[in-house]
């Protein structure tokens, strides 16, 4: 019976495993089939069937692909509109979210309250007076109009907020005794402790923003300022489809993503951590 009662946790545990290796298989399948996807050759992508598993790897497409479209120019362009977006949120999320945590003005409450309500709002419903704006100013295919409409996030601001709130309030104080401007006292003071918070907000914004397809294909219209997203719809024409060279962009429009979350894991887990002390 002994015996019984120390095998059954083994197998539960077994079960457990195997269920959870299951799904995991089941949700890498469709990252493992855009890659192989990427290898195949177009006698396999027309086959009649569905390859998994190429008859033959076809790694020309990744050469093909800088080829036939200026595939350089995409990668620069989401570097620029991304990266831009992710700088212009780095600086106004903290600063915005220091002002809602630490300063006392009126209707502080209500407009934050105000902010967070934009977070129910879809973009569908924004988009269209936001491009008429963007149209109003000359920035239409520009890349101030990729960039300016997404210099903040409420969701930035709220992230930024919750962890600032924390810190003491006497030592903010004690820093403008001290004779320390409301400037000198953020940038001094509190920025130094928003290191872990502000990688992660730059990683959840760079990734969001080097993937995004919809803003850019209503605003673009020249092939040169295209970002990778919508570069690759070159690859589709009203009778063909090029698949295979559409998931090999796939797959580059993947490795920054990764190699970015990889590199800023240990701050993404820091942040976290953070997050689950307060």
């Amino acid at each position: 019976m002994a015996n019984i009662a120390s095998r059954r946790p083994l197998a539960v545990s077994a079960v457990t495993h195997l269920i959870l290796g299951i799904f995991v298989l089941l949700a890498l399948f469709p990252f493992f089939y855009m890659v192989s996807l990427s290898l195949q050759s177009d006698a396999d992508l027309f086959s009649g069937v569905p390859v998994i598993i190429p008859s033959e790897f076809q790694f020309s497409n990744y050469v093909t692909i800088w080829e036939k479209a200026p595939f350089a120019r995409f990668i620069l362009n989401s570097f620029i509109i991304a990266g831009g977006i992710t700088a212009l949120h780095l600086l106004f999320d903290p600063l915005v979210g220091y002002v809602f945590a630490k300063l006392e003005f009126p209707g502080r409450r209500v407009m934050f309250a105000a902010l967070l309500s934009t977070l129910m709002l879809p973009f569908f419903i924004r988009m269209i007076p936001l491009y008429i704006l963007t149209a109003k100013l000359g920035w239409l295919n520009t890349y101030q109009g990729l960039i300016m409409p997404f210099a903040m996030s409420a969701y930035g601001i709220f992230m930024m907020r919750q962890f600032i709130r924390p810190i003491p309030a006497d030592l903010l104080d004690a820093a403008r005794l001290d004779g320390a401007s409301e400037w000198r006292v953020y940038r001094s003071v509190v920025l130094p402790q928003l290191g872990p918070p502000m990688a992660t907000l730059g990683l959840l914004t760079f990734v969001f923003q080097f993937n995004e397809f919809l803003w850019p294909l209503v605003v673009v219209s020249s092939v040169e300022m295209r970002p990778i997203t919508t570069g690759l719809t070159l690859f589709n024409s009203e009778f063909f489809t090029q698949w295979n060279l559409t998931a090999t962009g796939g797959v580059i429009l993947f490795v920054p993503s990764l190699l970015l979350f990889v590199f800023m894991q240990r701050y993404f887990v820091q942040s976290v951590m953070m997050s689950g002390m307060k």
